[in-house]
């Protein structure tokens, strides 16, 4: 009865490896299509746009800027926006003031000084635009003097939309 139970027991396991074979090449099956439909959508999905935006120093790198000036010394830089959105982008630069009382969150800056305004400029997708130089000084010496740019892109028909800040912070010395 032994030889007969253990058989009956090897039949038993047996059915059930092939079972779980089944199941295991199910899931196989389904893994497979799972992953080739996010290789598809990732493929097919595009890139979503981005601006870039960023301070250049006196020589139009992207390095060395200044840390400190003196009052009245002009602290020169440029200001680059690239477009990659895959449409047009118009916009305009605002360039204020600042010290520790400015206050920066994500609709721009309060309590900082209005410097310069560009006018509108207007990029297509892939392109990369530097300003002319700002010069900008300051009157009073203080620690974190504060030089904002803002971006603000041009809707037609609908007021500014706030995009982006850049901050440069300096420490000015009599």
């Amino acid at each position: 009865m032994s030889k007969l139970n253990n058989s009956k027991e090897v039949n038993d396991i047996k059915k059930k490896f092939k079972e779980f074979d089944k199941v295991l090449q199910v899931l196989l099956i389904v893994g497979i299509i799972i992953i080739t439909g996010f290789i598809i959508y990732s493929v097919f999905t595009p890139e979503p746009g981005y601006i870039t935006f960023g301070y250049l120093n006196s020589d139009k790198k992207a390095e060395n800027y200044p840390t400190n000036a003196t009052v009245g010394e002009n602290v020169t830089f440029y200001v680059s926006v690239g477009n990659y959105l895959n449409r047009d982008f118009s916009f305009r630069l605002e360039i204020l003031k600042g010290n520790n009382q400015t206050f920066i969150d994500q609709s721009g800056s309060s309590n900082a000084t209005s410097f310069v305004n560009s006018s509108i400029i207007n990029l297509s997708h892939g392109v990369h635009w530097i300003s002319n130089a700002y010069n900008v000084s300051f009157s009073q010496p203080g620690d974190n003097q504060i030089i904002l740019a803002e971006l603000w892109e041009i809707i037609p028909g609908v007021n500014d939309k706030y995009w982006d800040i850049l901050t440069m912070h300096l420490n000015i010395t009599s």
